[in-house]
């Protein structure tokens, strides 16, 4: 559905499964092996969380506090749900690596789920002090469970292969189907019925996530287990100690440039525009940084050097699109709420019911896009991966284009159909398809083999950035007029598709081989 496909492409590489990990012979889901349930109803529960919660998010901020909201403007409201959306990505990079260190993967998902539900029942308890602590909350469980869960699912394959891809294919039906029951039950709770209640929901149902997991742990076998037998010589205690000086001398620059951005008023740290805008410039300037040392003190070969280039390239695009993406929670689901008529059969239906649009669509046309891409191979006209990105990002452009004439529409001073977002949502489930599956698999095929791990960080991040840029441009519904606003973005989104055309043959030759 979501971002959630993007990061976890079927393609990327398999871990290896310690001895006795589930075998192909133990078979019990479909054919599968008998974890896969287990991981399969955790991530569906995590998803029902997440995207319940992200639902009843900007509408809960902005709603007023005679209606049980916080009151906070749109401004303020984006830039929190960009610093939330953004975080969760920024922090599967750590919490992939505590479980490789130090806890395991299994542990980490346990973890991780006790952590994102006191998140949500956190953000049941009224008051500005547990709804940002339920935040901080939910990302740091979050980052501890997403990255591992999706790891553990390839750890019970072993062998690989396309059984290992078919694997992937059920365990994303789950993701889809709790982003998709989930807006239609906490949304309409939290509209309905009282927000915190939502948000305790949202709670319930990680909850239930958990206890089926330590439930079905006996099917995990030694899959997500921290191994015992972690080599320790002086060479890579060396290492490890070579990774800890550049660690802390990024966390040092990161602060300097913070402080540099305070005192120059660029950013004011104590706001949450601030904040992130802050966060904006660090995701930019550890990007820059990454590359830039890669290109000149890397030790790189030449053609490793112009597939790096080609990683760049998809980096920036990766951030347009996820900009543009996310205006599904933010922007458009204030549109929904204010300026699209939602009365169906005589009841008006929760705005926060139109985030189950976009999995729908998900659910009913992903196998169509699968079967389409192996159809167009066979016959040697798949699309190259930089043709999918400018797919990705040119119907993304017009779904903002129809937002603009939607939002022409309701200047008359007349509510919209709601027929207007659904269209919108067709046309960026398209563009998820076309550009989603593609990009961290691609990245992976074009980093050079000693530094996918890095690669897989860097993809994180253009996310992160992506989001966070969602939320400072969602935070101009109230100040810019809607047809600018969204005229905008697609503006963006078309004009980066149609220049990304122009030099699909020569990214394609830097490329070297990789499709």
């Amino acid at each position: 559905m979501t971002q959630t496909s993007a990061t976890q492409s079927p393609r990327e590489p398999a871990p290896l499964a310690p001895p006795g990990a589930p075998t192909p012979a133990q078979r019990g889901f479909f054919g599968h092996p008998r974890g896969l349930a287990t991981l399969f109803f955790t991530e569906m529960w995590e998803r029902f969380s997440y995207y319940g919660m992200r639902a009843l998010l900007i509408l809960f901020m902005t709603a007023s506090a005679e209606k049980g909201g916080l009151g906070f403007d749109t401004t303020k409201a984006g830039a929190i749900y960009g610093l939330y959306t953004g975080s969760v990505y920024l922090m599967a990079m750590p919490g992939g690596w505590l479980a490789d260190r130090l806890i395991g993967q299994r542990r980490a998902v346990l973890y991780g789920g006790i952590i994102i539900a006191l998140g949500h029942f956190s953000m049941a308890l009224p008051g500005t002090f547990f709804f940002y602590l339920g935040l901080l909350l939910i990302v740091l469980g979050t980052g501890l469970l997403k990255p591992n869960v999706s790891a553990m699912v390839g750890g019970l394959y072993p062998e690989g292969g396309a059984r290992r891809d078919a694997g992937f294919s059920i365990f994303y039906m789950g993701i889809n189907i709790g982003a998709f029951t989930a807006p239609l039950f906490v949304g309409w709770v939290g509209e309905r019925v009282n927000w915190h209640w939502g948000f305790g929901l949202a709670g319930i149902g990680m909850v239930a996530g958990v206890i089926q997991y330590l439930l079905g742990d006996r099917h995990l076998g030694e899959v997500g287990k921290l191994s015992k037998n972690v080599p320790g010589s002086s060479a890579q205690a060396e290492g490890r100690g070579g990774s800890r000086a550049v660690g802390l001398a990024v966390v040092g620059g990161l602060v300097g440039l913070l402080v540099l951005l305070q005192v120059l008023h660029v950013v004011d740290l104590t706001t949450a525009v601030g904040l992130a805008s802050a966060g904006g410039f660090i995701i930019f300037a550890l990007a820059l940084a990454f590359f830039g040392y890669q290109f000149t003190a890397g030790g790189l070969e030449a053609a490793e050097k112009r597939r790096l280039g080609v990683i760049a390239v998809f980096f920036v695009c990766s951030s347009i699109f996820w900009a543009g993406f996310e205006q599904a929670g933010s922007s458009l689901n204030l549109f929904a709420r204010e300026l699209t008529d939602r009365v169906v059969f005589g009841e008006e239906v929760p705005a926060s019911t139109l985030q189950s649009v976009n999995a729908l669509f998900i659910i009913a046309l992903a196998p169509v896009f699968a079967w389409l891409w192996v159809w167009l191979n066979k016959r040697g006209r798949e699309p190259s991966s930089p043709a999918k990105f400018s797919l990705g990002l040119v119907l993304l452009g017009l779904g903002f284009g129809v937002m603009v004439a939607a939002s022409l529409a309701a200047a008359t001073g007349h509510k919209v159909s709601p027929l207007w977002l659904v269209l919108t949502y067709l046309l960026h489930t398209f563009g998820e398809l076309s550009l989603s599956p593609v990009g961290l698999s691609t990245v992976t095929k074009l980093a050079p083999p000693r530094t996918v791990g890095q690669m897989m960080g860097v993809w994180f991040m253009s996310m992160a950035l992506g989001n966070l840029i969602a939320g400072r441009v969602a935070g101009q519904f109230e100040s810019m007029p809607l047809p600018q606003l969204f005229g905008a973005v697609a503006g963006v989104a078309i004009g980066a598709g149609l220049v990304l055309t122009l030099f699909v043959r020569p990214l394609r030759r830097m490329m070297g081989g990789v499709h």
